[in-house]
């Protein structure tokens, strides 16, 4: 048998206190202004000079910064999220090149996500206990469910998500347990009127989490829409909100959750020579004969979509007139 290692993240919740927040929104801050100087100074020296600049000059750079009066704030917070963020502009600007993305653009504080990664010099985990660099208390963190046996973090990410709740998400390496054996098969047909329908003749249904909390949202954005722009009465009102939509994500994302997982662990995708194959490299195959099958046949790719008219959504070029 074939032991197979994965990097799985492993999210919980923690509660820092007061000024334990104020030193990761700290740190969030020193986050986007890092990225910021560094975007702009690759920006220029390519608009100026048609120079790349790679992470090794970035990385001089921030030592630079540090050293001046106006950034000297910057020496205040853990080296190690401000270098990964240098990383992580490196890897945008590969995937522009590459075309794979657009040109990377500048973080703001309001739609930037809140976050900061730490590779193993920048945090100390033992017995369950984590502590991030430039703090002496370890992180509260309420462990939902234990690591695997064994596993040490590679990369820690701490977060703030728009609710105002702190996660802190830890990269390990595990081996997945091997499921059970079954010989049962199922067919999944998503529907309208239930979530999911079943072979077996089971309809899940859509359990619509957002209609149970319809009036508190609606009470919670029309007292938004009465706050002043940019006062802090408007800052609470939005995070309000914010926990309403995080609640029903929550809810949504857990029933998800224990759907598939009951479908996968009650079923088994074998084929009929008696072969068990894994099942993304069974999905693979399947989607390429389908691939094969639309170019031998001279089908069209994509399936002629009409208006709510009836007539085509190709859109019919009119010849021009001879004047």
């Amino acid at each position: 048998m074939i032991t197979t290692h994965v990097k799985r993240a492993f999210k919980y919740r923690f509660h820092p206190t007061d000024a334990r927040a104020a030193e990761l929104s700290r740190t969030f801050g020193c986050f986007r202004k890092v990225c910021n100087l560094a975007l702009a100074a690759r920006s220029e020296a390519w608009t100026l000079r048609q120079e790349r600049v790679n992470c090794n000059a970035t990385s001089a750079m921030l030592t630079a910064w540090k050293k001046t009066e106006e950034l000297a704030y910057l020496s205040e917070v853990p080296s190690v999220p401000l270098q990964q963020t240098l990383r992580h502009l490196q890897g945008a600007f590969g995937n522009f090149w590459q075309k794979r993305a657009k040109y990377p653009t500048f973080k703001s504080k309001k739609k930037t996500r809140r976050s900061a990664e730490y590779t193993t010099s920048g945090f100390h985990y033992r017995d369950g206990k984590l502590t991030l660099a430039k703090m002496s208390e370890r992180l509260d963190i309420v462990w939902s469910r234990a690591l695997p046996e064994g596993a040490t973090p590679s990369t820690v990410t701490v977060s703030q998500d728009a609710a105002g709740r702190w996660f802190v998400s830890m990269l390990c390496d595990d081996v997945p347990a091997p499921m059970p054996g079954t010989t049962n098969a199922v067919g999944i047909d998503a529907g309208i009127t239930s979530l999911v329908t079943l072979s077996t003749g089971e309809k899940v249904t859509n359990p619509r989490h957002e209609r149970k909390d319809r009036a508190g949202l609606a009470k919670a954005q029309r007292n938004l829409a009465k706050k002043t722009k940019g006062s802090s009465n408007r800052a609470k009102a939005r995070r309000k909100v914010a926990k309403v939509h995080a609640r029903i994500a929550d809810r949504r994302r857990d029933h998800l959750h224990k759907l598939t997982t009951r479908l996968v662990r009650e079923n088994q995708w074998t084929c009929a020579c008696g072969v068990t194959h894994d099942r993304d490299v069974n999905a693979a195959k399947n989607v390429l004969a389908e691939g094969l099958s639309v170019t031998v046949c001279g089908a069209g790719v994509r399936p002629q979509r009409s208006s709510p008219g009836g007539q085509s959504a190709t859109r019919q070029k009119t010849p021009r007139r001879e004047p």
